[in-house]
């Protein structure tokens, strides 16, 4: 037998004996799906599953993951909304039963008019909680936040003079 004959021949071994056990992990699996609300209504959003702080599936809510059994940090996000809530809660989950992962956002809407002089103006706003950007709106542009405060500041031109207005 020649060396390159023996060395493939040691290289099978070892995956002969990985694909059994491979396989019957793949068939023991939990399924959850995930429900979003927003303000008690139905919303669209995502969800993750992580395991130690590293991601082991995503999906869209209202649709059924397959997951290995086992606890996770379910990540659930909020589609839509200007500030990208999150909301995480810790789950197990099972082979024998399926499993529903639910989150409600309370949110508002936030709509940016800026008038100088009784007129209507074009500008810009930019939306901050605790001293962080969240986005920026145009003048008439309505946006959906999650529910607390924040700081709006506006900036418009009248007569070709750049203006601010801050607003909390």
């Amino acid at each position: 037998m020649t060396r390159s004959a023996r060395l493939s021949s040691t290289l099978l071994l070892p995956w002969a004996v990985l694909t059994p056990a491979f396989s019957s992990a793949q068939e023991a699996r939990a399924k959850v799906t995930c429900e979003v609300t927003e303000n008690g209504a139905a919303a669209s959003g995502t969800v993750s599953f992580q395991l130690n702080g590293k991601e082991v599936t995503t999906g869209a809510c209202g649709k059924e993951l397959s997951v290995v059994p086992g606890t996770y940090t379910a990540v659930i996000r909020l589609d839509g909304a200007l500030d990208g809530p999150v909301k995480q809660q810790s789950v197990t989950l099972s082979a024998a039963k399926a499993s529903t992962v639910k989150a409600d956002f309370a949110t508002g809407t936030l709509e940016i008019r800026i008038a100088s002089q009784g007129k209507r103006a074009a500008g810009m706003a930019v939306i901050r909680q605790g001293g962080q950007q969240i986005g920026t709106l145009g003048s008439g542009v309505a946006a959906h936040l999650s529910a607390g405060s924040y700081q709006v500041v506006a900036r418009y031109r009248v007569r070709g003079v750049a203006r601010s207005c801050v607003d909390t």
